[in-house]
């Protein structure tokens, strides 16, 4: 019988490697379904060339005004692709991690930014210990920080997907939400849980604050974690304020910096 603390190594660098298998598995579904729509693609030039001719007329009272205008509104929140779903899903870390404890840690982007965390384990103890368990595990460690916010008000980083563009997460998802802000305004500094259109849509997405932000707090708004304590001048020096690179219809975007996740660090404060 293995001595103790080996046998407790096993089991995290076993759960290491069922955490990356899952990014690995989830990278190679996105890579067929991007190869199978280029196929649709293909498909679809080629039945659009050969009805160009008729269809001139059918879309000649078509005006851009008539389109919907792109907006950096408050309504653009910081969301993953995740389906959702009523329940917690999958198996989630143990609430118990956290401890009611406050957690003090690092977050390092592309090697040269360095944030000081704090996690909140008394106000959100199961974001907290999600958070804990994942930084452990190392899992954050080559991820992607995929989506800027960069407008008045509407200020955020977000990270943390396993794909790296927003799609993935570590086998679970999770609710409730806890210490949301009663007036949907998030302050700088703020580390937040990002999430799709369930509560129980967490997983491992979250977002960084780096400017007072208001969203939309209309389906429930987004579990307050923790926050960062220093590095926010850096942040914004070397990765925010270079922009985003294409902005989609709700003005956020890739961050021109392609940033990502060097180094994460935890542990209960003293």
């Amino acid at each position: 019988m293995a001595p103790k603390n080996q046998a407790r190594d096993n089991r995290e660098a076993r759960e290491r490697l069922r955490l990356y298998q899952a990014r690995q598995g989830l990278h190679d579904r996105q890579r067929r379904r991007r190869k199978r729509d280029d196929l649709v693609g293909v498909g679809v030039l080629v039945l659009v060339a050969a009805l160009a001719t008729g269809s001139q007329l059918a879309f000649a009272g078509s005006r851009a005004e008539d389109a919907p205008a792109a907006s950096a509104s408050s309504t653009a929140t910081p969301t993953p692709s995740a389906s959702a779903t009523a329940g917690n899903t999958g198996t989630v870390p143990s609430k118990a991690i956290a401890d009611g404890a406050t957690w003090t840690g690092t977050l390092t982007l592309n090697k040269d930014v360095r944030l000081g965390i704090e996690l909140d384990g008394k106000a959100a103890p199961q974001a907290a210990s999600v958070e804990i368990d994942l930084i452990r595990k190392q899992f954050y460690e080559g991820t992607t920080c995929h989506r800027l916010a960069d407008s008045a008000d509407f200020r955020f980083l977000q990270c943390g997907s396993a794909n790296g563009d927003g799609t993935g997460d570590a086998g679970f998802q999770y609710g409730p939400l806890e210490n949301v802000p009663s007036d949907g305004r998030y302050a700088e500094g703020t580390l937040a849980i990002a999430r799709g259109a369930s509560p129980y849509s967490q997983s491992t997405q979250f977002f960084i604050v780096y400017g007072d932000t208001t969203l939309d707090g209309s389906t429930g708004g987004y579990t307050v974690v923790g926050k960062v304590t220093s590095g926010l001048d850096d942040l914004e020096r070397k990765i925010t304020s270079k922009g985003i690179a294409s902005a989609g219809s709700d003005g956020t975007g890739a961050p021109k910096v392609a940033t990502t996740i060097t180094g994460a660090t935890i542990r209960e404060q003293d």
